[in-house]
């Protein structure tokens, strides 16, 4: 970890903390005293242990993927530290482009060889950004129109949010699916950009693109022929992200409001598709925001509002960046994969 990353944490503190102080400072402390006394204890642990449920599928992916008859076996640790490690690096890195490369140093740490490493990751992005995909879409048909109906303005952003998703899985199933069609579009691309570009630097970004979309479609098809890996990753990423959506909810549920998961869950995603267009690590200040105006449909009271606010902010940003530096200074024993692996 270096001086950017903890700068990273210190702007996520700042932004979050600004934003608690204002909303503190507008917020009469009977009304936190009167919400924290209401607070359901066995509803605050839940709450926790959802998001650790999370973390623990998501180990349980990368688990299964890198099984093999001539894998040596690693400790449940050394696999456990991977997503809480991508939880601290997402949280402090601009639309959480440090996620993924803190992921592979983690799993060569463990012994795990580079190349090797970059294959299963690659693979549980695949699985993991249809999944994503297909939970948007049922959100966006089923749920878009409370927003749209009440919060014009922040349906907006959340348009565009989905939109950038939908543009990433395209460009994702066309790799899968359409694999000369992708590299030829990005021929074009690349010829379009020579006209406005160094064509030194595009011909590097050409290289490495069409490196990428070989790399892709070639462990895509390796992936098809593992059915049962498959399925089983399938399984846990859809369990991870029924924990993770799951959140809020039990949040409202710790604080005794009265809700229903189905509505709370969609609310959540749509948030999610918000902070993914924020610049921001950690999508400070517009993740606080489009929590107290989405939640502010299921909660009369302000204090409630706030506290429950922090809750899942801290539950999903900071307890997984407390685990995550946790993650990193513990390293595993490094036992490394065979030869021919």
């Amino acid at each position: 970890m270096n001086k950017k990353h903890l700068w990273g944490i210190l702007i996520v503190l700042l932004i979050s903390g600004g934003v608690l102080f204002v909303d503190l400072k507008e917020t009469p402390v009977a009304q936190l005293r009167a919400a924290a006394q209401n607070i359901n204890f066995w509803g605050l642990i839940a709450v926790f242990g959802l998001m650790l449920l999370s973390y623990v599928f998501e180990a349980s992916i990368l688990a299964v993927l890198a099984k093999r008859k001539n894998e040596p076996k690693r400790s449940s640790w050394s696999f456990l530290r991977i997503p809480i490690i991508q939880a601290l690096f997402n949280a402090i890195t601009p639309m959480s482009t440090g996620g993924q490369p803190s992921q592979l140093a983690a799993m060569v740490q463990m012994g795990i060889e580079g190349g090797r490493a970059t294959s299963l990751l690659l693979m549980k992005f695949i699985i993991y950004q249809i999944v994503v995909f297909i939970a948007y879409v049922v959100t966006i048909i089923s749920g878009f129109h409370m927003v749209a109906a009440k919060f014009g303005g922040l349906a907006f952003f959340i348009a565009i949010g989905f939109l950038i998703h939908v543009s990433s899985i395209v460009l994702l199933l066309a790799a899968l699916f359409a694999y000369q069609w992708t590299k030829n579009a990005a021929n074009w691309m690349m010829n379009l950009l020579a006209k406005v570009v160094n064509p030194e630097r595009v011909a590097v970004w050409r290289q490495n693109t069409m490196a990428k979309i070989d790399t892709f479609y070639r462990e895509s098809q390796e992936l098809k022929k593992e059915k049962k890996k498959l399925l089983l990753s399938a399984l846990f990423t859809v369990l991870q992200l029924a924990c993770f959506y799951s959140i809020p909810y039990m949040v409202l549920v710790a604080l005794n409001v009265p809700a229903d998961w189905v509505s709370v869950t969609q609310m959540n995603i749509m948030i999610i598709m918000f902070m993914a267009i924020i610049p921001i690590p950690g999508a400070s200040g517009g993740a606080e925001y489009s929590f107290q105006t989405l939640f502010s449909t299921f909660i009369s009271s302000n204090g409630t509002l706030i506290l429950g606010m922090f809750l899942w902010r801290f539950v999903t940003y900071f307890f997984g960046m407390i685990l995550g530096i946790f993650g990193w200074i513990f390293k595993p024993r490094k036992i490394p994969s065979p030869p021919n692996n």
